[in-house]
């Protein structure tokens, strides 16, 4: 089906993917990089090869379950003795909650089939006092031929759901908390979750990552339509309660709603630092992005010359200087990123720092416009962007903790139009964190935290560890979906003995600092392969049935 068929969350599922034929013919193409790889699949490094492939030939989504998995129905008679009362909309999509009844409200929609276990599952969640409304994951499919596609959910965010309806059909609420409430018809999931929050926090949401409902989905073009316009007002509402209603509020042809916060006047100034030695065949499309490609009135540009010595990248660095358009700030001695860039935070000017790489190039010039209105809220930390690779594929959509052994980007290696998981890539949302290879930060909030780590994190990792120090102090950090730019990923640096061997130091440092918080990010579905490129395919052996903990 094609994607004005899904709702738009579920735009992903209809993005072309190649079979395993069509993948292994793409590999064909690159022998000299095949062969490698199957022969350490034929050692028995399986994982490793399959790392290697998804690198060569790109990554996709291969979630479906088979056609002929039913999940077994709820009987209506486990829903009553766990206290829980079904609701459906009625035909113009209205939801009532009556004051009195069941201790549980259960809204789903027609269709959905209740999965067995579930009202156990979701009583037991509700057992907690600070648990207001609960909502899980569901099997998804457009006909009964079709093989069903599993929607796995992160812990709520609100960020991400005013951008992508990523939450509905089926959630739970207390009824206590919710009635009288006139949800968004069209919308009703996504009001309550956000109604909910505004009065009793973002904790009071929780998400239970096991299956609650299985059933068909599809959308026509007039629903789609009556659809965008429920969710208009239920984020509209949620910003009016939550004293956010000067932003402007749109949604994109893509059908995610973006949020343009106002700036204050006049413009903060911001400080792009760009640390760099010689490699002018990089250095100079990356800065001339920043000044042509680049709107945003108020910048300074801060280039740290680590020892360059090639005479033309020394010719640039004077005209830059003569034209008033950079500084140059000389950092000498072995290539240090978080101790060059902290010297450079400690010598800006800007209220606002942004770190970016000397193998970034902008492609939309709103990118830093986008990037400062999230960094410049009082919850809000770090700040990164989607960056496309060489090849034209994602090369970052945040970082996963817990994956690939440690962490990785989301959605490496898929292409670099794609929605992403649930509309994950072009969404405005919170991750675990993001690279410093474009991070927009306020200079008050990297200070306050003492900058990047140089001293355990010389070169890898300090962002990652940056971002978690950040959101120990109450920080948030924010991945925008909608601030595009290029990187050539590591295309300045040369690989070493002595410089795995620093790595292997510094990821051992990581596991110490942050070991629990790196066994599964909160933003990221148990349920997902840890070990590959993030939402390709399934954890081996998950049912979706087994016994989890609300979080």
């Amino acid at each position: 089906m094609s994607a004005d068929a899904y709702p738009d969350a579920l735009r992903f599922a209809a993005e072309p993917a190649l079979g395993r034929l069509g993948l292994f013919a793409r590999a064909l193409r690159h022998p000299a990089q095949a062969l490698p790889i199957l022969l350490t699949g034929l050692s028995g490094r399986r994982l490793r090869a399959a790392q290697r492939f998804i690198a060569l030939v790109g990554a996709g989504h291969r979630l479906h379950l088979p056609a002929h998995v039913r999940p077994e129905s709820e009987p209506p008679a486990a829903l009553d003795a766990a206290g829980i009362e079904r609701v459906e909309p009625d035909a113009q999509g209205v939801v009532r909650i009556a004051p009195e009844g069941a201790p549980i409200v259960l809204l789903s929609a027609p269709g959905q089939r209740i999965v067995s276990g579930a009202g156990a599952a979701i009583a037991a969640a509700f057992a907690r006092q600070d648990c207001h409304a609960l909502y899980g994951d569901v099997l998804v499919r457009a006909r009964a031929d079709e093989p069903w596609l599993p929607l796995l959910r992160p812990a709520f965010d609100a960020d991400y759901l005013c951008s992508v309806d990523y939450l509905g059909p089926v959630i739970a609420v207390r009824r206590a908390s919710a009635a009288g409430l006139a949800p968004a018809p069209g919308a009703a999931s996504l009001d309550l979750a956000l109604w909910i929050a505004d009065r009793f926090g973002r904790e009071a949401v929780r998400h239970l990552p096991r299956l609650l409902s299985a059933g068909s989905v599809w959308e026509e073009r007039e629903g789609r339509a009556r659809s965008r316009g429920a969710r208009l007002r239920a984020v509209t509402s949620h910003l009016d309660r939550s004293g956010q209603g000067a932003t402007e509020v749109s949604v994109q042809p893509n059908g995610v709603i973006e949020l343009e916060r106002p700036l204050p006047q006049p413009h903060p100034l911001v400080s792009l630092i760009v640390p760099t030695r010689d490699r002018l065949d990089l250095l100079r499309p990356c800065i001339e992005s920043l000044r042509h490609r680049t709107d945003w009135p108020a910048k300074e540009i801060l280039i740290c010359d680590n020892g360059s010595r090639d005479p033309e990248t020394l010719a640039y660095f004077r005209r830059l200087e003569a034209e008033g358009a950079a500084r140059i700030l000389a950092c000498p001695g072995p290539f240090d990123f978080a101790a060059i860039n902290n010297r450079a935070a400690a010598q800006a000017r800007g209220s606002l720092l942004a770190f970016v790489n000397n193998d970034v190039e902008a492609e939309a010039p709103d990118w830093l416009a986008r990037m400062v209105r999230e960094a410049l809220r009082p919850d809000v930390g770090a700040v990164g962007a989607r960056l496309i690779d060489g090849a034209g594929r994602i090369q970052h959509g945040g970082i996963v903790l817990g994956t690939g052994g440690l962490v990785t980007h989301g959605h490496r290696h898929f292409p670099g139009e794609a929605s992403g998981y649930l509309g994950a890539l072009r969404a405005t949302r919170s991750v675990g964190a993001v690279t410093a290879a474009c991070l927009v930060i306020e200079a008050q909030k990297f200070a306050r935290v003492g900058g990047f780590d140089a001293a355990t994190f010389r070169i890898d990792f300090n962002d990652v560890d940056l971002c978690l120090r950040l959101n120990a102090a109450g920080l948030r950090t924010l991945y925008v979906g909608g601030a595009v730019l290029h990187h050539r990923e590591s295309a300045s640096r040369r690989p070493s003995d002595a410089a795995a061997a620093r790595h292997r130091t510094e990821v051992e440092a990581l596991k110490r600092r942050w070991g629990p918080l790196l066994a599964q990010d909160p933003h990221y579905h148990p349920g997902f392969d840890p070990g590959l490129s993030t939402h390709t395919r399934l954890r081996r052996g998950w049912t979706g049935l087994e016994p989890v903990t609300a979080r």
